[in-house]
């Protein structure tokens, strides 16, 4: 049996802190109406996926590793002869994290994988799509603590979604940073 009683450091702040935060800031008529993170999902596609099978099989390895969850193939939707593209081809790895997994992710990524990143000076503030979502582009999958540097045969990037309840980029500005995403420019207060 698992034990129920744990809670990741994150989840422990955002009950704590970040609640009463953003619910003085935006002045929510409830506590229900506080934005929070529901989901983060990680998505790989793999360049050259079509040629070497083994690809896939190697993403979806060291995906699972650097999410702690087990990371599923992506499936091609369609053919493109261009590309010798079959539809439900691997070309990708995924994982979705929820709950204790996500917090701890994200514990992980705010404190030893971002600060790994070669000359790091915080992450853009430009990539909210407007619904209160933001994805960060990672280059390479070695700033993980998770990978060994040594059996990684070639460099791959990752797209990093998160996924809020935040109904304005500016909620979901506000959550991450609260929660404490290291984002380059302080935005001016009005």
């Amino acid at each position: 049996m698992a034990n129920t009683s744990y809670q990741p450091r994150l989840q422990t702040k955002y009950r704590t802190e970040v609640v009463s935060t953003l619910h003085k800031k935006f002045n929510y008529k409830s506590v229900m109406q506080v934005p929070r993170l529901t989901k983060i999902c990680l998505n790989q596609g793999i360049n050259g996926a079509v040629g070497d099978k083994k690809l896939v099989d190697v993403a979806v390895d060291e995906m699972t590793r650097i999410a702690g969850q087990k990371a599923i193939a992506t499936m091609s939707k369609k053919d493109i002869s261009n590309f010798k593209l079959r539809k439900h081809m691997p070309i990708g790895a995924r994982v979705t994290l929820r709950g204790v997994n996500m917090y701890e992710f994200l514990d992980r990524l705010i404190s030893v994988s971002l600060p790994r990143v070669r000359d790091f000076k915080g992450i853009s503030e430009k990539a909210f799509d407007g619904r209160g979502n933001y994805t960060l582009g990672v280059t390479e999958q070695i700033i993980f603590p998770e990978i060994d540097i040594d059996k990684v045969s070639r460099m791959t990037g990752m797209d990093i979604t998160f996924v809020t309840t935040a109904k304005t980029n500016e909620e979901a500005y506000e959550l991450l940073k609260e929660m404490g995403m290291p984002f380059k420019n302080i935005r001016k207060e009005n």
